[in-house]
């Protein structure tokens, strides 16, 4: 299978999962509980495909480590800001509590469902995770996770052709990221329709946002794979599209997991183990037979490459510090 006919299959079924995503609660109970064991094991691999897969690729491509955890920092900063303007992540709006009873909020966002100890499962409506569904329009947190799906899609795209000639098991180019993009995708529709369905938007409109929001991966996905192949230099282009990502990745999964990790002490031991197991799926992706991360001969970077190595190699920078 060729390049762009991979990326287009990897397209079709993460724009497939996110219209599901949208309609989870018809297909699932989504309880607290399953949606942050959901949320930590693909946290987990999110973390495990930045800094295995994404970030060792853009250092081999921009031939410059420097450059490539500028890249990282860039897309980790605007991941922050994404979430800071639009609270891009909350996740966390499931339709029922672990008990399979409906949860009532009171103005300020706490719960009541659970009595006033405050202990066993974390409330549903919990402050922390809860602004998108009466402090902020949904329109802003759509506008929100549609950027940062953009970016998915880049991610997608780079980690194909990146891979492509590179080695991947079975031809899989870029099957670390499309994993990690397609089990992310229903959690950020589900985020759009739950709190559309709170502020009584009706199916036929959350059906519509969630069509729309499908479609932002294989958008960023398709423009970068032809803005990339247009190019007749596009390592670079594609290396700081890695590298950006890799960020972009890391923002979303500490997104994800951290205010669990801050708030919580329930369930502690499933959602560690779901989120180490997350990154052992992305350690073994990253080892599968015929994966390789060498592009130094094929991209033409030896002489950049040379040029940062801190002068180890070359007897004029015996003195100095290249960088």
């Amino acid at each position: 299978m060729n390049t762009f006919a991979l990326l287009a299959v990897y397209c079709c079924l993460i724009a497939f999962v996110s219209l599901a995503g949208g309609r989870l609660t018809s297909l699932i109970r989504m309880t607290h509980l399953r949606t942050q064991l959901l949320m930590s094991g693909v946290g987990g691999l999110m973390l495990g495909i930045a800094l295995l897969h994404l970030l060792p690729h853009a250092t081999e491509i921009l031939g410059s480590p420097s450059r490539a955890g500028t890249g990282a920092l860039l897309g980790l900063t605007a991941m922050f800001l994404l979430i800071r303007l639009f609270h891009t992540h909350d996740h966390a709006v499931p339709v029922v509590d672990d008990s399979g009873e409906g949860a009532s909020c009171d103005g300020d966002g706490s719960d009541r469902s659970h009595g006033d100890s405050g202990r066993g499962h974390a409330p549903v409506c919990d402050h922390h995770h809860h602004h998108g569904v009466k402090g902020i329009s949904w329109v802003g947190l759509f506008f929100g996770l549609l950027l940062h799906t953009l970016v998915d899609g880049i991610a997608l795209s780079a980690s194909v052709i990146a891979e492509a000639d590179h080695g991947a098991w079975l031809g899989l180019a870029g099957l670390g990221t499309f994993l990690a993009v397609a089990l992310h995708k229903p959690l950020d529709a589900f985020a759009i329709t739950s709190v559309m369905n709170r502020q009584r938007w009706s199916v036929a409109a959350q059906w519509a946002a969630n069509s729309v929001f499908s479609l932002a991966c294989p958008v960023g996905a398709i423009a970068f794979y032809f803005g990339v192949s247009g190019l007749v230099d596009h390592s670079d282009l594609l290396g700081w599209g890695l590298a950006v990502s890799a960020g972009f990745f890391i923002g979303i999964a500490l997104a994800d997991l951290l205010p669990e990790v801050a708030f919580h002490d329930h369930d502690r031991g499933k959602l560690t183990l779901v989120f180490l197991l997350g990154i052992v799926v992305a350690f073994a992706i990253e080892n599968l037979p015929g994966h390789s991360h060498d592009h130094g001969h094929s991209h033409g970077h030896e002489s950049r490459a040379d040029t940062h190595d801190h002068g180890e190699h070359d007897p004029s920078h015996a003195d100095g510090h290249s960088h």
